[in-house]
């Protein structure tokens, strides 16, 4: 059983060297609305955040911003009651992004936010049932205390009404028998303009950016302008299948896994045959496409090359890291040091489009770690997380087992080995023999040469390796755009005007 609770604050500004001399204690009490005392549960995860954000609510700011920061400190908690209130002060319990405490706060303007974290079958904090604080802003010179309440629930997910909208929600058995409990995938359709259930039509499966949720079909649908097109006769005949990211570890990459399961083969084998039987009228996969940008363009490709004769083209943009010589600027295979470079510098992660380095690896693993119920990014739900629950072997306590130390950045090479299999550019080449005929027509990748995470040199070297395939010789589209950051041209509606032009070259011939 887990139980968090998140405070977020939000700074305005602050000189970091006068802050360190002029600082105020932060403590507070937390009590839980009237009305949703019979939803809590007794353990989990206290959060504090700490953001320099004050124009989003604060419990959205969850990943480490380099322009306007958020600080989190976290523990877990165990025991709580519904009349209980929750004293929120400084102890030695606390993980924390920050390099200051809870009694040393810089002075500024905040605004605070309690979340309290209560779900056991998501990976993040936005899921359902969770309970937070109205947001409130503070302006501290001196030691403050303050009163919170729990008084908002997260409401279960839904998308927007249409007529042209569909949900899915499907028990995937293959993952239930893994897990030992139900699993259900879930999936949003948007239907082509005049869709006629007696016909077969083309079919699209577009994989989200990391974490992205079956519900943001709801950002097409609330979009006239979008709308307008893709509900008319000059938009493409093809229906679009929106796949839900959520994982066991974070998003799930949709494929099979010694520490998530079989979702590759409850995707392939159990939930497009389900999608497909209700809403295409053909099982062909003549006409079955993916796409994705970011995770969504390493799912989508790794899904064609994995599964080459299940579908019939790849639309792949800024896809995360497909060759791990080159894990953004980590060389797995290689370096002793996730955090620290061959030349003693730290190692960014994160980029502007002129260069300019914004953030470092170590600061957003800490993130990461402060997010994860066991103080590590192995259960965080963020990115580095489903990537070890992905390319790792099971570890213990349940946890997939670290490529690198979540503290120190010590790799592992053991488990460096394990990742080969998801290495992209490795498995392409392993298998070219049989792959190279099943992918001829098939490899569509775009990507920035600016990529604003270090992706682009992934590629480059998957893009090098490809031009030296023979027998068969590669014919993969790759396009670099200079001066380009991540998913920069990345659109629903270049993707579904390519896959028209693919359907249409295919009908020729």
């Amino acid at each position: 059983m887990k139980f968090r609770i998140i405070i977020f604050i939000s700074v305005l500004s602050w000189n970091f060297s006068y802050a360190q001399k002029t600082s105020f204690t932060f403590d507070a009490t937390v009590a839980i609305h009237e009305s949703l005392k019979k939803q809590i549960k007794s353990e989990g995860r206290l959060y504090v955040f700490l953001s320099e954000n004050m124009d989003a609510e604060p419990r959205t700011q969850i990943w480490p911003s380099p322009t306007k920061p958020t600080y989190i400190f976290a523990k877990n908690i165990s025991g709580l009651k519904a009349s209980d209130k929750l004293k929120i002060t400084n102890d030695e319990n606390w993980i924390s992004t920050s390099n200051f405490t809870l009694d040393k706060v810089p002075h500024g303007a905040y605004n605070v936010q309690i979340v309290w974290d209560q779900d056991f079958e998501e990976s993040r904090i936005d899921a359902p049932g969770n309970l937070y604080s109205e947001p409130r802003k503070i302006n501290s010179t001196e030691s403050i205390s303050l009163d919170f309440e729990l008084s908002n629930s997260i409401q279960e997910r839904k998308i927007t009404s249409h007529n042209l909208a569909k949900e899915v929600v499907f028990k995937s058995e293959l993952l239930s028998a893994w897990w030992k409990k139900p699993i259900n995938l879930k999936a949003s359709i948007l239907l082509p303009h005049g869709y006629d259930s007696s016909k077969a039509y083309p079919i699209r499966y577009n994989v989200a950016g990391y974490g992205g949720r079956y519900t943001r079909i709801k950002y097409l649908l609330q979009n006239e302008e979008a709308m307008k097109w893709l509900d008319s006769p000059e938009s493409p005949q093809i229906i679009s299948v929106f796949l839900d990211g959520e994982g066991p570890f974070g998003d799930s990459y949709q494929l099979n896994s010694e520490n998530s399961g079989p979702y590759g083969d409850a995707l392939i084998k159990e939930f497009i045959p389900y999608i497909e039987s209700k809403f295409r009228g053909t099982s062909s996969a003549d006409t079955r496409f993916v796409d994705g940008c970011s995770t969504g363009g390493w799912v989508s490709l790794a899904l064609q090359l994995y599964y080459p004769d299940f579908f019939n083209g790849v639309f792949s943009y800024s896809p995360d890291a497909i060759d791990f010589e080159n894990y953004q600027l980590i060389n797995i295979y290689q370096d002793k040091n996730a955090f620290t470079n061959e030349f003693g510098y730290s190692r960014p992660v994160m980029r502007s489009k002129y260069g300019e380095p914004m953030l470092s690896l170590k600061d957003f693993i800490q993130y990461e770690n402060v997010l994860g119920f066991s103080n590590t990014y192995l259960n965080s739900g963020g990115q580095f997380s489903a990537h070890t629950a992905l390319y790792s072997p099971k570890g213990s306590n349940n946890l997939p087992q670290p490529l690198f130390d979540p503290l120190t950045g010590q790799m592992d090479k053991e488990v460096a080995e394990h990742w080969k299999k998801y290495d992209l550019k490795l498995y392409t080449k392993k298998h070219w023999k049989e792959l190279g005929p099943k992918l001829a027509g098939k490899i569509f990748i775009w990507m920035g040469d600016m990529d604003d995470f270090y992706l682009n040199p992934a590629t480059r070297e998957f893009s090098n390796f490809l031009n030296t395939t023979e027998n068969p010789k590669s014919d993969a589209e790759i396009v670099f755009s200079p001066m380009a950051g991540h998913c920069a041209e990345y659109s629903h509606f270049d993707v579904l005007l390519k896959m028209q032009n693919r359907v249409d070259s295919l009908q020729k011939k």
